[in-house]
């Protein structure tokens, strides 16, 4: 009796263990399953964030797990930046994550009191990561009764021509108190006034009739070109 006594109790501890064994490897399928990590992000509706700096923001950088990795956690740390209107988040299948962005669009850098203002009307302190994107710097001081019609002329610039210019003025004469000096990167220069502002929107079109000259652009008063050089 004392010997069949014995082997149940070995029997029910190799059970036991056998059962112990088989829940480990299961736990340790589900812990490599849940720490997956992230394949692929792709990020999109940026005209002006680096996707280097949504990453980072977000704490990306290192691709960590796909299941432990919460869409309202990463839209919780993109929208904590002045650059972010909105987020939405989808995850895909084969671990790949779409960040959909909604900036809050750059629109110059006030040199003045080193401002970037923003489309929203927010004006951010001027920092390092400015070089996230490229927006012309206004060099000068424009009065307040003239620098709200002037902001709201600039959200009218199509994302496309305010990455060309370089340099605002605020540069007034006799005849007009609403005038203004554009420096583009291509070297050209361009005299608007408020009341037709968006004409620069038509930029490119004018530089395929230029053929390749450089000058001054006149879409203060009339519409002409004056050769430089």
């Amino acid at each position: 009796m004392a010997k069949k006594i014995v082997k149940r109790k070995k029997l029910k501890i190799f059970r036991l263990l056998l059962v112990l064994l088989v829940l480990g490897v299961i736990l340790l399928a589900i812990d490599l399953f849940l720490n997956t990590r992230i394949k692929n992000i792709i990020i999109t509706g940026t005209n002006y964030l680096k996707d280097d700096y949504v990453l980072t923001l977000a704490k990306l950088e290192d691709y960590p797990s796909f299941y432990y990795t919460t869409s309202n956690s990463i839209k919780k740390r993109l929208v904590k930046s002045p650059y972010i209107k909105n987020v939405k988040i989808h995850k895909k299948f084969y671990h790949v994550l779409e960040i959909k962005i909604e900036e809050n669009r750059p629109l110059f850098i006030s040199d003045a009191d080193k401002k970037v203002i923003l489309d929203n009307n927010e004006e951010i302190d001027l920092e390092s990561e400015i070089d996230l994107f490229r927006i012309p710097r206004l060099m000068n001081y424009i009065p307040n009764t003239k620098y709200n019609n002037f902001k709201k002329n600039m959200v009218k610039i199509d994302t496309s021509i305010l990455g060309k210019i370089s340099e605002i003025t605020y540069l007034p004469n006799e005849f007009d108190k609403d005038r203004f000096l554009l420096y583009m990167d291509d070297g050209n220069s361009v005299y608007l006034t408020l009341t037709k502002f968006k004409m620069i929107n038509y930029y490119n079109k004018v530089l395929n009739q230029l053929d390749g000259k450089k000058g001054i652009l006149y879409l203060d008063s009339g519409n002409h070109f004056k050769v430089m050089g």
